[in-house]
């Protein structure tokens, strides 16, 4: 059942076009901020403003802009987006997930509604709207990447988020890179292809294109995340398990303000130099007690590709669990 909506009306005392100005900040975007993270519409003409949502969250809106409004009294005053994600963060917790507990997560394609198929897949897409870090790690083919970008997409098109970054790290899974034409991002954009035909479907080519050209979709080799601050974005990690322990670091401290991020990866399947440990094993065990963050394990069970797909996944997991009760045997004689 949606929450019920409920309207309030604010008219701000001592109407000032520079405060005013200030507390809008450049095209909006300081209320457009409030916004996205307390999930309410802002109206606002001069100093009289018209907020919609939930009704906690819109009481939670007043009480923002009016402080913020209050904070531009000094002339020397100057709203950040930074200091409008601070107030909130620290004095509301009122997030993407309140109206997604209950929500029957669907998005509209070229191809219809995409919906989870499995209870695992329907707990791993309310993880993602609940978490602002969410891990999904299972064999080829439960819909991780899938979903996530999905996830994305939907969370763009509902103004959660102003752009979309999908990575992955540039490693050479059985082929040499450096012998394909092009430079770095040209050799991996043929990884990068599954994440380019799930938004294709989602959003058509045009649409794809368009984003593209504007910045807001991303699609990069995790090398050019280095040095990075990534504010009110929408962020997936895919092949993770191929990262090492320092790359995995380095991209989850990537994470701005409002921004959000999934990482994916399958650890059964790493393709790093023998030796190297991988990032995403290493994050399962450094990160499991951090409550904020959601780590959503599949299993062959998940798979919801071609039935065969399944029972090979299941084959190869039997024969690895064999190989291990053999080797334990073995070590206990």
């Amino acid at each position: 059942m949606s929450t019920p909506l409920f309207t309030a009306e604010l008219i701000l005392e001592e109407a000032d076009s520079r405060r005013l100005t200030q507390l809008c900040g450049p095209f909006d975007d300081n209320l457009k901020h409030i916004e996205r993270r307390l999930l309410v519409d802002i109206n606002h003409r001069d100093n009289q403003l018209k907020i919609s949502g939930p009704e906690d969250n819109v009481a939670a809106a007043l009480d923002v802009v009016q402080q913020l409004y209050d904070a531009t009294a000094a002339v020397t005053a100057e709203l950040t987006p930074e200091q409008v994600h601070l107030l909130i963060s620290q004095n509301y917790d009122i997030q993407y997930q309140q109206d997604s507990d209950n929500r029957d997560f669907s998005l509209k394609t070229k191809k219809g509604l995409i919906k989870p198929r499995n209870p695992n897949q329907a707990a791993y897409v309310g993880n993602v709207l609940k978490h602002d870090v969410c891990f999904g790690i299972g064999p080829a083919g439960t819909g991780k990447t899938y979903l996530a970008v999905a996830c994305a997409v939907d969370a763009l098109e509902r103004n959660l988020v102003r752009r979309i970054i999908l990575t992955r790290p540039a490693v050479e899974a059985g082929e040499k890179l450096g012998f394909l034409p092009g430079d770095l991002a040209q050799k991996v954009d043929p990884y990068l292809r599954p994440l380019y035909d799930a938004l294709f479907e989602m959003l058509g080519f045009e649409k794809v294109e368009k984003y593209l050209e504007r910045g807001i979709i991303e699609i990069a080799p995790l090398a050019y995340m280095r040095g990075r601050t990534l504010n009110d974005a929408f962020i997936i990690l895919d092949e993770s398990q191929n990262t090492t322990v320092e790359q995995m670091k380095m991209f989850l401290t990537r994470i701005g303000f409002s921004s959000k991020a999934v990482i994916t990866g399958d650890i059964t399947q790493v393709d790093l130099p023998r030796g190297q440990y991988s990032g995403l094993k290493h994050a399962i065990d450094v990160l499991s007690e951090v409550t904020e963050i959601s780590f959503n394990h599949f299993t062959a069970k998940d798979v919801v590709r071609h039935p065969i797909v399944q029972r090979i996944v299941m084959a190869y997991e039997a024969h690895e669990a064999a190989k291990l009760a053999a080797s334990a045997i073995g070590k206990g004689d």
